[in-house]
């Protein structure tokens, strides 16, 4: 999968949505499997929350020190997070679940998705846009792998919310 890392390129491979998470509720995002990714509307440098207002999840604290986050952070890429979303043994997980759960957390609810969760220590997060693309014949885990391993190759780096690679896809 090779993708331009704008708005544009992602409409062009496929991501549709582009909305913020406070709207999520209101439309029909698909239950089925995909990916996604957060952008990050506008250009200016991030400026970060010393605590996070993330849901604590276990008993863990989502805050993370602010050096950190300045040491993640890249410059120029719109795109902060690039995350997937499976359907599970239940059949009832997909984007809508998958999505409603990332927002949840950022809103302050013990939530399980702590995966991302540098996204909410950013000030101006309720500005983000988080979009979609579903994957009907291919295993999200591996087209968001593939995802990230392109936006690495673009950016030398991982975006800058996720903390992993994600699997080894052949």
């Amino acid at each position: 999968m090779t993708t331009t890392w704008t708005r544009a390129g992602l409409a062009e491979a496929g991501f549709v949505g582009l909305v913020p998470f406070a709207d999520l509720p209101l439309l029909d995002v698909p239950t089925t499997e995909g990916v996604y990714v957060v952008v990050r509307p506008g250009a200016a440098g991030p400026v970060f929350h010393e605590r996070s207002p993330a849901g604590w999840f276990k008993g863990k604290d989502p805050s993370v020190d602010v050096e950190r986050l300045e040491r993640k952070w890249i410059s120029g890429a719109s795109v902060i997070y690039i995350g997937k979303a499976g359907v599970g043994p239940s059949g009832r997980g997909g984007l809508r679940r998958r999505l409603d759960q990332y927002r949840r957390h950022g809103a302050g609810e013990a939530v399980g998705h702590w995966g991302g969760r540098f996204i909410w220590q950013l000030w101006g997060s309720e500005r983000l846009r988080v979009a979609w693309k579903v994957t009907p014949d291919l295993d999200p885990e591996d087209v968001e792998s593939e995802s990230i391993a392109d936006f690495v190759c673009v950016y030398g780096q991982l975006p800058f919310a996720n903390l992993k690679r994600g699997r080894s896809v052949p």
